[in-house]
């Protein structure tokens, strides 16, 4: 099924898909080489915002927790795609350690697991899941929903000693992995039981963990991909980027830094307001206020008024003071709020696109009931639609109309490695 536009796309939105399909050889060719220059994420996945006028994306995961959200169907593309990443890495690879979060109650978290166990073993290699739990001391199983079962097992450290007296490789009592592949955010920092291991590989790197990253900094990397994939198909960038501002040294508890946020919010509201005017768009814009680093749809707020910030009630404050793991943000990303055109089944859908290497292997649709078009999607309530696309991401046809399925996929999936060359260019920056 494909999901409902609550507009018509005769804007800048059709416009700028027709710009991609005819565009569609120079794009391919002008990535490829851009994947010569830059090393992809092992996997990614997308949060896209879909406005009826702007495309841009909302978010870049580097620790994508969704995979048993995709259609079955998409597996075979995301197995030959899994190939190409550890090909990549280690080409002799024959063991790989997953190393999870600590979601033990969250069943729909297992079943990810499960799904990218299942896709990696399809590569040819022998797949365990290691836990950072310490209560788990032993192999033990899981029962999942969909009648599979998966094995949690205890993490070890072998080897040769370091000088921090730990063996220098890391694995499970009877299983000695070339690579470890983490599936954990690390916003709680780096586990002890993770550092200073120099004689395997652990993809992703540490430094893609929400310890280090920020989002500040992934979307100043997308300002400059946008820029200039917009010269090369002669586009506005504001159709594809989202503007943005940053706010530090805040305090939400003791109201410290508000008056800063406000005025930052004001600045970014009168830019959008500007392009609104240009491109004749008849609604309000909105900000979205968000921690600079973390995820889970925790610290995150929309706001239409620099006047918000400045009443939000103690119970608005601490929600935006506390984020995943009790970390407590001191700094924000202010990202213009690009609204939802998208119905699934009379919900408000955002798509979300997943990739590994550089390939898009599927997708789905994050559908809430109870928000509206200018709201997080990414809340309790929310659910997926596996796969709501029709049609791979990469296969337009030129000859229908741009916002046709094939055609509106496509244009997701090009917006999507857009976020992940960003990712790239900045996992390559010093932090």
């Amino acid at each position: 099924m494909v999901p409902r536009l609550a507009t018509s796309l005769t804007g800048p939105l059709f416009e700028l898909e027709r710009r991609m399909l005819d565009n569609e050889p120079e794009i391919e060719r002008w990535l490829r080489g851009q994947w010569l220059e830059h090393t992809p994420p092992f996997y990614a996945s997308v949060d896209l915002r879909n406005g009826g006028f702007k495309l841009a994306p909302v978010d870049t995961n580097l620790f994508p927790g969704g995979f048993n959200n995709l259609n079955p169907s998409c597996l075979p593309l995301a197995v030959q795609a899994a190939m190409t990443a550890i090909e990549k890495i280690c080409p002799e690879a024959k063991n790989l350690l997953i190393v999870p979060e600590s979601h033990t109650r969250n069943q729909f978290y297992l079943m990810n697991l499960a799904r990218l166990a299942e896709i990696l073993r399809h590569t040819g290699l022998t797949v365990r899941i290691g836990s950072l739990l310490p209560e788990i001391s032993r192999p033990t199983p899981i029962a999942l929903p969909d009648g599979a079962t998966i094995v949690l097992e205890p993490l070890v450290r072998f080897g040769s000693v370091g000088a921090d007296g730990q063996g220098r490789r890391l694995g499970l009592v009877d299983f000695d992995p070339c690579a470890i592949l983490l599936n954990n955010d690390l916003s709680a920092g780096v586990p002890h039981v993770l550092e200073n291991l120099h004689e395997q590989f652990v993809i992703p790197p540490l430094s893609a963990g929400w310890h280090v990253r920020r989002k500040s900094r992934h979307f100043a990397a997308y300002r400059e991909v946008a820029r200039a994939f917009a010269a090369l198909i002669d586009i506005d960038p504001w159709l594809i980027d989202p503007e943005f501002e940053v706010c530090g040294e805040l305090d939400f508890e003791e109201k410290q830094g508000l008056e800063c946020l406000a005025a930052n919010v004001d600045a970014l509201l009168y830019r959008v307001r500007a392009k609104y005017r240009d491109y004749g768009i008849d609604s309000t814009p909105f900000v979205v206020i968000k921690a600079d680093a973390g995820t889970y749809g925790m610290g995150i707020m929309s706001v239409k008024d620099a006047a918000q910030v400045k009443e939000l009630s103690r119970r608005q404050r601490n929600k935006m003071a506390v984020g995943k793991e009790g970390r407590r943000i001191h700094q924000v990303l202010i990202q213009e709020g690009v609204p939802t055109c998208e119905t699934v089944d009379q919900g408000v859908a955002e798509p979300v696109v997943y990739m590994i290497d550089r390939f898009v292997v599927g997708g789905f649709y994050r559908v809430h009931m109870q928000r509206g078009p200018d709201e997080n999607l990414n809340a309790p309530g929310m659910h997926f639609k596996p796969l709501a696309f029709e049609t791979g991401c990469t296969l337009p046809d030129a000859s229908d109309a741009p916002d046709a399925p094939p055609n509106r996929f496509y244009a997701y999936g090009v917006v999507a490695r857009l976020a992940l060359l960003a990712a790239a260019v900045e996992l390559e920056q010093p932090h």
